[in-house]
């Protein structure tokens, strides 16, 4: 058999169904097996988009996505969307192409040493040099980003080991189970809680990468114990749940983190220290559990005193088995907290100012967009709007990168998202400056025929960074810029191309383009006006006050 025959069918029994990126020269052999494979070709207009597909493929499925280039500038640009994955905690092989090994007549041309280029950024990076390994190479990487903690890997495939022959055979997978928490750990953890004052749950990525959510659900309405998640673990339990006290979009001086001050004992499911601290540890001032899929990173600002390492489902159900509601439990403080905090976030919620305003952009999505709508947010400004005020209902349905937090993939992720669920409403939200790194996928989303809506919002700037600019007390310098008429460009691809004057427009606007085929660009202009008033100290200054 054709060793790029074999290494399809490899791809093949691994379950993929879709392969992004831009072939080359060196996998024209790849190509042709992929032509008379199962899976399909999605193909991008740029490796890092095609990367950031593979990454969120692999988030919301839990199986490795994959993404193909050829070798020299097609694989330096999977750098970026690597680090995506890998920081991210998303499963993704990338597979590149490489002159002939065995002898090439083309010198050191386009030639880089892609794999040690790769070694910081994945979990696993080969070059393949002999057509007998690739069924072994190929399982394990995608054994390894699979298994948890999820990442990226890679593998090289040279032009000339594609077209060898060779008699291998494909490896299948292996069964396998996530492995179970220790029985004594977990009854260490139940006797921390039921012993604590006031105990609070911390909701993480990792519970939004696993069936979580039921488990969590449960244990919270059995005890009682308020939430609050992170930015990546948004979803996990309803946040229209009576128990909920927010998310902590901001480093601190928030209302959660008045709840977070005042909690004895913290139960983290989920969070490890890739994801920007919600808190802070300091000695002896609280008991935190750690329940995750591996063992804590011991970091200044995380170290907790147990331990609960297996399946986070599994180790909720068991501490659920353990741990019933205490009398003397006290959540006064928490529920004074929480209505503080919602009363808060209906500020600004029918704000009739135009350019619009965070808060009532955020208002107006969510009252469109159904319980299992998809947001895929790029990074910027309107980031920490969303992940404040935006109330998510069900896991995975607010993508957002809290650990790499690069610009540029919030496009390529919801057109990944679309493919994954083709039946729910699917939202890009991305500022000019993020959308403009990858603006080009808008075409692919075309060619695909996806009906995907991207809202644009526009400052002209390069909004976060101002925003911090403005709050050092620097004067406003390189952040501003141009941008073309994003309603003609979008139309340019064969998209529609809206750009509303109102605040009622914009709702009405949304909605059609929710609810209309095609791909709709909505250009909104948004009003960041009061960033540093009420992110930096109106919600410091009420929070304190309590």
């Amino acid at each position: 058999m054709k060793a790029s025959d074999l290494f399809v069918k490899a791809l093949e029994a691994e379950g993929v169904q879709y392969v992004f990126g831009i072939p080359g020269e060196e996998n024209l052999d790849l190509l042709e097996s992929l032509r008379n494979s199962s899976i399909r070709l999605v193909l991008t207009r740029h490796e890092q988009a095609a990367g950031f597909m593979a990454a969120t493929y692999g988030r919301l499925t839990g199986r490795a996505g994959v993404a193909l280039s050829t070798l020299g500038p097609g694989a330096t640009n999977f750098v970026t969307s690597a680090a995506y994955a890998q920081l991210g905690g998303m499963p993704m092989l990338m597979l590149t192409g490489q002159k002939p090994v065995k002898a090439s007549k083309q010198g050191h041309f386009q030639i880089v040493d892609v794999v040690d280029m790769m070694k910081p950024l994945t979990k696993y990076t080969r070059q393949i040099v002999s057509a007998d390994n690739i069924p072994a190479r190929v399982r394990e990487a995608f054994r390894r980003a699979e298994e948890e903690r999820p990442g990226a890997t890679h593998l090289e495939l040279p032009e000339d080991i594609a077209r060898d022959d060779t008699d291998a055979i494909v490896i299948p997978a292996s069964y396998h189970r996530r492995p179970i928490a220790d029985d004594k750990a977990v009854q260490r953890a139940a006797e921390a809680i039921v012993s604590a004052k006031r105990p609070l749950l911390m909701v993480g990525a990792g519970a939004n990468r696993k069936t979580c959510a039921k488990m969590l659900r449960e244990f919270v309405d059995q005890t009682g114990i308020p939430f609050f998640t992170t930015q990546m673990g948004k979803g996990v339990i309803d946040e229209c749940h009576p128990l909920w006290l927010g998310n902590a979009a901001l480093s601190d001086g928030d209302f959660v983190h008045r709840a977070i001050g005042e909690a004895d004992c913290i139960i983290n499911c989920g969070h490890d220290v890739i994801e920007k601290p919600p808190f802070f540890m300091r000695r002896g001032v609280r008991t935190v559990i750690h329940v995750n899929f591996s063992g804590a990173e011991v970091d200044t600002v995380y170290f907790p005193q147990i331990e609960v390492i297996g399946d986070i489902a599994n180790s909720i159900w068991q501490l659920k088995q353990t741990v019933s509601a205490q009398s003397h439990w006290d959540f006064s403080w928490f529920d004074k907290v929480r209505g503080h905090l919602l009363a808060h976030l209906a500020v600004g919620a029918d704000d009739e100012r135009f350019p619009i305003h965070p808060v009532r952009l955020v208002a107006e999505v969510r009252e469109a967009m159904p319980a299992d709508g998809m947001l895929c947010l790029d990074n910027g400004m309107y980031k920490l709007w969303f992940a404040r005020y935006y109330r998510s209902r069900e896991p995975n349905t607010i993508l957002l990168d809290n650990a790499l937090a690069t610009m540029g993939a919030g496009l390529p992720s919801a057109i990944a998202a679309k493919i994954v669920h083709p039946q729910r409403k699917v939202v890009a939200v991305a500022g000019d400056g993020g959308f403009m790194m990858n603006s080009q996928e808008i075409e692919t989303a075309v060619r695909l025929g996806l009906d995907l809506v991207v809202l644009l919002l526009r400052d002209d700037a390069y909004g976060m960074i101002k925003w911090k600019q403005a709050h050092m007390e620097f004067p406003n310098f390189g952040m501003d810029m141009g941008n073309p008429d994003f309603v003609e460009y979008a139309k340019s691809y064969g998209a529609h191309g809206h750009r509303p004057a109102s605040c009622a427009e914009f709702a009405r606007l949304f909605r059609h383009a929710l609810d209309t085929p095609g791909v709709h660009l909505i250009d909104v202009p948004i009003d960041y006006s009061d960033n540093d008033r009420v992110l930096n100290r109106e919600i410091r200054e009420l929070s304190a006050a309590l």
